[in-house]
Order: structure tokens, then sequence, then C-alpha cells
């Protein structure tokens, strides 16, 4: 990132507290969801706040126009079926996936993260996979790898396709993991210092090179994705190249630190579709 774009992105910065107000003071989080669209939709009137499940499409009429000319046709179709099939292969204790996960594990999805009270915690979909395959006799799967975790969860996430994203910030506890994930989406960090929000709320919409930023609302719907072809991303990943772009050490995937970010950061996508299964660049 040269010093032109850094200084870019840096510029509006200084009313970034001031725009966000109750998202950066103690808030519930609806009242948060609420003050990143208003200032989203103040900046960008002409853009539906339904249209932010696309990222940076939304700003794009000829990139989302590609973007659906692909998704006729994508080019990864063979992964969602290695994950259907890992889906449906039973467990060594006879059971299979949809045994030990709620609903069959249809129209879940956008219920993850959650805070787990009996655990103390935030789990993640992918923890609710590997507790199931925990106790039926497996060993849990590797976050990061993508030839079993995240095929299976890229076909697992098509099962809640469409489903209205539903994350819940419910007691005490749950509600001090929100505000830990919300304070590192704010927290300036790495050599560049910057925040989450430097890029994905004051500058969302704004080019950096040759792409455009997206707007953190939206943002979770739609993960993992597939990005250049069948290069599947999940979200924690993403986060960990973001710390990386901004010379950041970046916390583990599953850690504390990334499940609360990915918590708080999933909670401002409530009430919007899932996307499941799909291309970025």
């Amino acid at each position: 990132m040269n010093q032109k774009n850094i200084a870019k992105l840096l510029a509006g910065l200084a009313g970034l507290g001031i725009a966000l107000g109750a998202a950066t003071a103690m808030a519930t989080p609806e009242q948060d969801r609420q003050e990143f669209i208003k200032y989203y939709t103040s900046k960008y009137p002409n853009v539906k706040v339904d249209d932010y499940v696309y990222g940076a499409l939304a700003f794009d009429p000829d990139s989302k126009a590609q973007y659906d000319a692909i998704m006729e046709f994508p080019p990864f179709e063979a992964d969602i079926e290695k994950g259907r099939k890992m889906w449906e292969t039973p467990l060594k204790s006879g059971k299979k996936y949809a045994d030990c996960l709620p609903n069959g594990g249809k129209q879940i999805a956008g219920n993850y993260p959650m805070f787990d009270e009996a655990k103390g915690k935030v789990v993640t979909l992918q923890d609710a996979i590997n507790d199931c395959r925990v106790a039926n006799g497996e060993e849990a799967y590797k976050l990061n790898d993508m030839k079993t975790m995240g095929v299976l969860t890229a076909y697992m996430r098509t099962l809640s396709d469409g489903m209205l994203m539903n994350i819940k910030v419910e007691g005490p506890k749950a509600m001090a993991a929100y505000e830990d994930g919300k304070k590192t989406f704010f927290s300036r960090k790495g050599q560049l210092n910057f925040a989450c929000a430097s890029c994905h709320v004051q500058n969302a919409g704004v080019r950096l090179r040759s792409e455009l930023i997206s707007p953190a609302v939206g943002h979770a719907v739609h993960w993992p994705v597939f990005r250049g072809g069948d290069n599947l991303v999940t979200l924690q990943q993403r986060y960990d190249g973001c710390f990386k772009q901004v010379r950041a050490v970046p916390p583990a995937q599953g850690s504390v630190t990334m499940n609360n970010l990915e918590y708080f950061h999933s909670s401002l996508s409530n009430g919007l579709p899932m996307k499941a299964s799909v291309f970025r660049k």
C-alpha cells in the first residue's frame, strides 16, 4: 500500500468517532446496527441497504453484472459437491452431521456466531461442526484447512441460503464479548495504525488502487467465499489478511479475540439474507 493511498484512507478518520458516536459508546447491538446503516445511507442514499449483501459490488453496477454472469455457472461447483459428500458421510459413531446439529443443520448458519452460556464464550459455525465431530469419535478439523473444514462449511452454509442473519446478544457475558469484538473493530493496530473501521466504515465505497472498499454491513452473510475462482477463504482468514496488510500480528484464528470480532461484525448484518457460496475477486 503506497503513501498516497495511506494518506487518502487516513484523511477522514478524524471524524470517525463523531460519525458513529453510538457505535463507539455503550449502545445496544441494534442501536449500533442502525447507526451504521444511518451512516452508510447518508453517504450513499442511492444504494439500497439490502444490496450491501453484495459487498463492494453494491457501488459498481458493471462489476455486479459480471458477478451475476459468473454465478450463473459458478467455477467452484465441484468444491460444493465435495462438501455435500462430506456432510452425508457417516461419522465413526454412525451418525451424520445433521444428527447432532439443530434442525438437521438447515436454516441455522445465520445464528452463528452465538454466545454459548455453558461454555462462557462465543462459538462459531466451525466450532459447532468440530463439536459434532469430536462428540462422534472424530478428530476436530483445523480451522484453516480449506480441503476439509472449508468445503464442508461452504456446503453447510448452502443449507441456510436466504435465511436472515439473526445474531443474538443476550445477557451480560454475551454483551461483554460483543463489546470486546467492537473494541477490536474500532481499535487502530499495526505499523499503519488502521482499524477495521478505517476501511470498512469511513472509506466504504472509496477506491483503493483499482478496488472499491466494501461496507461492514452485509459482510458476514456470504463467507466463506471463493476468491478468483476456486480459492476458498473464510471470514477469519480474511481478518488474518487484514491484520497483516496493516502490518499487525493477527490473533490466532478461533481465538477469543477473533471469535468476538466475528460476533460483533456479524451482528451488523442482522436482518439481511444469507448468500452462500459466492464468488469474489
